[in-house]
This record gives structure tokens, sequence and C-alpha cells, in this order.
């Protein structure tokens, strides 16, 4: 591969990325690794601000199906693979659902997902799902998201019907990494049902985990892949081990590398939703630092098997932040 050299200075990348350039696996994009911090946030937050706007963008999520997932990532508690004793269930009835969306709708949430466990949501458990949007859908205002792992095209077209909008399905980490991740299913597998969400007509959300393992080089490659597709929302997860599962001793990344990684995502995606997911609780004041480092969405309240911050106390710092819900 020949790389394109460009002088690496931050605050003229930055007047780029505003006048139109994206960055490609033709440039030689390393020196992001070890370029000023300051500026390179710095520079993330202006992009931020030229290309995103001010305007924050809330999502939460209710876990509809937990347990005994037959594929073997290495983070996940809910993995059969791992022994973490996490809360088992069946698809939740649609009452609990749906006063989950209207609750969070009240509190200014912008789109609700209902994620489940497993490759894929299918049959009668599909249709409950499908039930319970239809019902959102017509009594709630609030936009929909929905994450059952690998649909069918038809699944998705059956989807947007009752008013889901927005599919999630992260890839993870960088291609060369995945293999390490995960063996029940590809890498490839993830693109693949990508391009057919996007064939769809939905909007994409799809990121990933850090700190896995994976080298700055993999979250760069892994950025660049997202921005290939391209996806409208992007959530980046900070790894909180879990014990009893093969990554419960990794060591917990520190907040400069956290602030860095989240900058580089808005570099070379400069009009994507930056996400910032799970893992806040490495970061001070809620993660207030991430969100003038290029971060413009969270996904705010308690969700899955990890601790996440409570909605009225992330409007008080988006406040402070000058931000708008």
């Amino acid at each position: 591969m020949v790389y394109i050299a460009f002088i690496m200075d931050i605050n003229q990348l930055t007047q780029e990325i505003l006048n139109g350039r994206r960055l490609t696996r033709n440039d030689d994009l390393s020196f992001f690794e070890t370029c000023n911090f300051e500026q390179l946030c710095q520079g993330a937050d202006l992009i931020r601000e030229k290309l995103r706007g001010n305007k924050i963008d809330l999502c939460s999520i209710i876990s509809g199906r937990s347990g005994r997932c037959r594929e073997n990532c290495k983070f996940c508690a809910q993995s059969a693979w791992n022994k973490t004793n996490c809360t088992e269930y069946e698809f939740l009835p649609e009452e609990k659902i749906v006063e989950k969306a209207k609750n969070d709708a009240t509190e200014g949430v912008h789109r609700f997902s209902i994620v489940t466990a497993g490759k894929a949501l299918t049959g009668k458990e599909f249709e409950k799902a499908v039930h319970a949007y239809k019902t959102i859908h017509e009594t709630v205002n609030i936009d929909l998201c929905a994450s059952f792992g690998f649909l069918t095209k038809e699944q998705f077209i059956e989807l947007k019907k009752v008013g889901v909008n927005t599919y999630h399905h992260n890839i993870e980490t960088s291609r060369r990494f995945f293999p390490n991740i995960c063996s029940t299913h590809s890498y490839e597998m993830k693109i693949q049902t990508l391009k057919v969400i996007k064939e769809c007509g939905m909007r994409i959300c799809s990121g990933g985990i850090i700190g896995m393992g994976e080298t700055m080089a993999d979250r760069i490659d892994m950025a660049l892949s997202l921005s290939e597709i391209p996806v409208d929302s992007i959530p980046i997860n900070v790894l909180t081990p879990v014990k009893g599962t093969p990554l419960e001793n990794q060591s917990p990344l520190s907040a400069e590398e956290i602030l860095r990684t989240v900058a580089i995502f808005r570099f070379i995606n400069p009009t994507a939703q930056i996400r910032l997911a799970a893992g806040r609780k490495y970061l001070q004041n809620g993660g207030s630092a991430a969100f003038t480092s290029g971060a413009d969405s969270t996904i705010t309240g308690n969700f899955l098997t990890t601790t996440g911050t409570d909605t009225e106390s992330d409007k008080k710092m988006f406040a402070q932040l000058k931000r708008t819900i």
C-alpha cells in the first residue's frame, strides 16, 4: 500500500477536515499516536462544533433478553462460554419495555433501543420485539433503535415498517484483532450486515470496545472501517473487565488514552455521531472531557451488565458545557 504523506500539524489538518478533506487508508495516520494531546483534542472539538453543532444526542437501552449467548466473545458477561453468573431471562414482557421507553422519553432521551443477547433474535421472540416497537412507535414520542445481532434483510425491513429507523451492530475492533476476541462469527459477517442495514435505508450505529489488548493502530483501523461504510453513529465503549471472562484481568486504559481515541475517531469520522458508551467511570465528572474532545452523543442511564449514568446528572453536565439536549 502506498501512503500519502502530509505535514503532521494538527491545526492544519483540522482546517483541512473542515474544508472537506477525509482521511483514508492511503494516509499514514500513525502520527495520531504521538501528536500533541491537547492540540488533538482541541482540533477534534472544533470539528465537532463546526460539523455537528452543540446538540447532544441521548440514547437509552433496555436488555430485552439476557444470558446464554452461544457466541464466545471474550469481553461478554452474557456469553455461555464465560462463567459470570449473569442474570438470565427470556424476552421481556412488552409492558415493561414500553414503560421504560415512556419514562426515558419523559426524561428527554432522544432514542430508545431494545438489546438482546445471542447471535440473532428469531421466531416468536422477534415477533414480540416487532409488536413492542409498533406499540412504542404509536404511543411514545421517541426515535427507535434495535440491536438483535445478525438479522436477515427481511427482518430489517419488518423492523423499519414499525418505526425502527436505526440498527445497532458493533464491529468491536479492527479486522486484525477481531479473531483474538471472537471465533464463533467473523469480522466480515459484521461488515456485510452493516451493508445490508444500509441497503434497507436504516441508520447504522456501529462502534466497538477499546482496552481489550488492541493497539492504537487497531483503533485507527476500526475508525477507518466505520468511515468506509459509512456509519451514522459510533459508540465507543471502554472495557469494564467482568470476572469470569477471559479479559477479567485486563488493565484499564488511562484517561488520556481514552480521550485520544475519542479525538482520533472524530478526525476520521468528522460528521458521524461519536457516542460515549460504557466505561465512562474511567473519566472524571461523568466523562465531560470526552465532550470537549470530539464526542457529541452518549448512552444514558444504567444499561446491560455495566453501570451507566443517570439522565438527570448527564443533563446537568451538558448544561455546564453549554450543550443543548
